[in-house]
């Protein structure tokens, strides 16, 4: 096969740790001001659901401004240039 061009291909894995920090961010200025707020039961102090929809609204937001600024940028994120190939081997040409 003959190599015909190169394309950028970006490392999703590598950009795990910048979507898990965006979330964060996220979470943290939209929950900045929210009142402390004392459970009844200390068994049940984890159950609000109103943190787990802000996490939720968080990684969709990140997600897509992520996806947005591939597609617009993808040379910016960590990657490499991987090579295409024509598809037609040499021997099928000789023969």
């Amino acid at each position: 096969m003959q190599q015909v061009g190169s394309q950028w291909k970006t490392d999703w894995p590598k950009l795990g740790p910048s979507i898990l920090i965006a979330t964060a961010l996220i979470v943290a200025i939209r929950t900045a001001k929210w009142a402390a707020k004392a459970a009844c039961d200390p068994q049940f102090a984890d159950v609000d659901p109103e943190p787990d929809r802000e996490v939720s609204f968080a990684a969709r937001i990140s997600m897509r401004v992520m996806h947005e600024l591939v597609k617009r940028h993808e040379t910016m994120f960590p990657g490499a240039r991987q090579p295409i190939y024509d598809g037609i081997h040499e021997e099928d040409i000789l023969k």
